[in-house]
């Protein structure tokens, strides 16, 4: 039988980026759009939410609607990642480096953070010698245009890069929007619930597993638990 291709989010995922993550990446955002696009605080919260609602990405609305550098953007945004202070940022669980080794199949980062971010966090959680492919936003082009997660269009691309049949293929995230779309496209489903994501799920007692997802964990370190899912 084909092995298994997991195709593993990064933020709220493979660690806590609601943590302290989150509130610096928005903070950096803010901060460049009030320089950049000449608007106050309010304004800047708005756009960078509203974009990041309606398009995936934040980057996506920007360079439509205000054709913003998109690798400055993505550089300036998240400079923090190339200073120590991301040591104190990052919260993720132990024994990550131990589950990778041990789940079977390739295994793929598909995040829409930006390349150096990506490779500088999975660095810090000890995944960097365990994820070789990556997939970064700046890889997530359809026809020359960004197409980052939810679209259903990257994920056919990507799988046919990948040379991986849609039903062999598992998205591990903690996105509805991402799950539904990879869902669409053929693949089977991971939600991750255990952090405290923008759209809500909640930790705790509850186990709902909703109709996009295929399985449910609050944590990744439970795949090896699921058994039907290694085959």
């Amino acid at each position: 039988m084909t092995r298994l291709t997991w195709f593993f989010d990064l933020d709220n995922t493979l660690h806590d980026a609601s943590h302290r993550i989150f509130g610096t990446i928005d903070r950096s955002m803010n901060d460049w759009l009030i320089a950049n696009l000449a608007v106050d605080e309010a304004e800047a919260n708005r756009l960078r939410r509203d974009y990041w609602l309606r398009y995936g990405a934040t980057l996506l609305g920007l360079v439509k609607h205000h054709a913003v550098d998109a690798h400055a953007f993505l550089r300036e945004t998240h400079a923090f990642a190339e200073t120590p202070d991301l040591a104190t940022l990052v919260r993720a669980e132990r024994g990550l480096g131990d589950l990778f080794r041990h789940l079977p199949g390739k295994k793929v980062l598909l995040t829409n953070a930006p390349t150096h971010y990506a490779h500088r966090v999975l660095k810090e959680i000890g995944l960097v010698h365990h994820v070789r492919r990556r997939y970064a936003i700046e890889q997530m082009r359809v026809h020359g245009h960004y197409r980052p997660k939810p679209s259903r269009a990257m994920l056919r691309a990507l799988l046919a890069k990948e040379k991986v049949r849609p039903g062999r293929a598992i998205l591990v995230e903690d996105s509805a929007a991402n799950l539904k779309s990879a869902r669409a496209v053929g693949m089977r489903t991971i939600l991750v619930t255990g952090f405290t994501p923008y759209g809500g799920h909640q930790r705790g007692p509850n186990k709902f597993r909703p109709p996009y997802a295929d399985l449910r964990v609050e944590s990744i370190t439970q795949l090896n638990r699921r058994r039907r899912f290694l085959r």
